[in-house]
């Protein structure tokens, strides 16, 4: 049998820097300076869609958390024979678990944005959340409860991870105290070990003392993965983050099983001479980095190459027209970044083919959205899960339509658009849901990617009506309310009673709306009449 820092009682107490020594410890660092590489990129471009959505903060402290340990047994062959048992058993015992318990609840992140997203997938006028009285006394469990339900995913998270942790501590600390084979001065009777120095240090490596560390690795990779496993199944979305979180919760499976042979099979001696047996665990956290930072890199650049052929195609189609002298065709600057259009008021912007031909335009878009949003919205939702976008078009025109009625007047063969502007507090409240929904930074689940001045003119216009909404109220979600919640009366809903201010007006939500039409066009659209003419063509061989 094996110890934990694969010693023997035959194992010399020095540092081992022979040729398979220098190994590891250039192993070790190159990876690192990679894996940092890696998540600096991310981190850099943090505020893309494609990684805002999944909580890079939450799967960037879980990796960092891991990868600590994993070069610490990386290079343990090195120092494995000078370094005490003991501290090796704190290591497995608190820091290994907090991480990996960090790790599997980001993953679980996925299922989590993928039953959000179910909200947008259905047209809905009504806001998300309803705003209601808060009671005047409040027990302790309905206290706790609100609290609760407000609380986002992320900290909700790290919440449940640290109670999980705090009792692993617990274990971690009872059992250090009550085993003699850590101190020989207290401690129960009989669980002391004898021998040389390093016939004890082998002793330490091993036994029912690593057990509850045993048993938490365990408990996530082969009850908490597999759940996500199979709840992951049947999802189906365009930004490889299902092939992400299966393959991680694959890439765990074997570590602490792999483990325990290394430690208690007898014929593994040999390669704990050279790969200790910690070291399995390394090669599943390695997979779990290169998961979890390198697949969104890659679809980072994927998606980048996207926009890239879309803004190109949009040039191309421009040259045309203006080699065409297309009458009252206006442009859009093929120099766009972010989200932010240097011509606001394109309505005939175009992603052409290679060959030159027009597929998709911004009119199509808009027709759709207009016409048919449904299958759009769906997909938006379901599989790009960026159905916050589509979601708030169609609440803004919606609203428009609702409160803003248009006048045409016939003046010989044109029409004019008068708009009759009936600025009432019923229009306002529509416009602060649509900004508590979707723009709110404390508020909306899935915050829109805005530019930093539309959202800084829409929190100038709504923050303070928000604020005062939210500071006497409590939100609810209706698809997930309270189970031994009563039906709300309308009397028991809040509404805003202040002051209507001054910039408010129907054109409140132009800036923004443009800025997600783009994002829409360049992202989710393209996406979209791919997987239609997919379907179509499948469809076709079918038939």
């Amino acid at each position: 049998m094996g110890s934990e820092l694969g010693k023997t009682v035959d194992t010399k107490p020095q540092v081992r820097l022979n040729g398979l020594g220098i190994f590891w410890l250039t192993f070790g660092i190159a990876w690192t300076l990679i894996l940092l590489g890696g998540i600096a990129f991310l981190w850099i471009r943090r505020n893309m869609p494609i990684l805002r959505i999944r909580g890079l903060p939450l799967s960037i402290g879980a990796v960092l958390l891991m990868h600590v340990y994993w070069f610490c047994v990386t290079t343990g062959y090195v120092y494995g024979p000078v370094m005490p048992e003991v501290t090796e058993y704190w290591i497995m015992g608190l820091w290994l678990p907090f991480g990996v318990a960090l790790f599997h609840a980001s993953n679980s992140r996925f299922l989590y944005v993928a039953n959000a997203q179910k909200k947008f997938s259905k047209q809905s006028t009504e806001p998300y959340r309803i705003y209601t009285r808060r009671p005047g006394r409040l027990s302790l469990r309905e206290s706790i409860k609100m609290w609760w339900i407000q609380l986002d995913y992320s900290n909700k998270t790290l919440i449940v991870v640290s109670v999980g942790m705090a009792f692993q501590a617990f274990m971690t600390i009872f059992i250090y105290l009550i085993s003699r084979k850590f101190h020989s001065d207290y401690g129960i009777p009989g669980t002391e070990v004898t021998g040389t120095p390093m016939e004890i240090a082998v002793q330490q490596g091993r036994g029912w003392e690593w057990w509850p560390t045993c048993f938490w690795q365990l408990g996530w990779a082969w009850i908490v993965a597999p759940i996500i496993l199979f709840r992951s199944r049947k999802i189906a979305d365009t930004q490889g983050w299902r092939f992400q979180t299966i393959a991680c919760c694959i890439a765990g499976l074997p570590a602490a099983p792999m483990w325990l042979i290394a430690l208690y099979v007898p014929a593994m001696a040999p390669v704990n001479n050279y790969f200790i047996p910690p070291s399995w665990i390394a090669v599943s956290i390695m997979f779990l980095e290169i998961f979890t930072i390198f697949v969104p890199i890659y679809e980072v650049v994927k998606q980048r190459n996207l926009t890239s052929e879309t803004l190109e195609s949009i040039a191309r189609w421009e040259s045309r027209q203006r080699l065409g002298a297309t009458k009252g065709v206006k442009s859009l600057n093929s120099d766009i970044s972010g989200t932010t259009w240097n011509s606001r008021n394109s309505r005939a912007t175009s992603i052409g083919t290679s060959s030159g031909g027009s597929i998709l335009t911004m009119d199509a878009l808009e027709h759709t959205l207009d016409k048919n949003p449904e299958p759009l919205q769906e997909f938006s939702a379901l599989k790009d899960f960026s159905g916050e976008n589509v979601a708030f078009l169609l609440r803004v025109r919606d609203w428009r339509a609702a409160h803003f009625a248009v006048a045409k007047k016939e003046i010989g063969e044109e029409e004019k658009n008068t708009p009759i502007i009936a600025i009432t507090r019923e229009c306002f409240e529509g416009a602060l849901h649509i900004y508590l929904d979707f723009i709110s930074a404390t508020n909306a689940e899935f915050q829109l990617n805005l530019a930093s001045g539309d959202f800084a003119k829409l929190k100038h216009t709504f923050e303070e009506a928000a604020q005062a909404v939210c500071a006497a109220t409590v939100a609810s979600d209706p698809a997930t309310p309270f189970a031994n919640e009563t039906p709300r009366l309308a009397s028991e809903i809040l509404n805003y009673t202040g002051e209507i201010p001054f910039e408010f007006n129907e054109h409140v939500f132009d800036d923004a709306e443009l800025s997600i039409k783009y994002l829409v066009l360049t992202n989710t659209w393209p996406k979209y009449i791919r997987q239609r003419r997919s379907f179509d063509a499948s469809s076709v061989d079918t038939v």
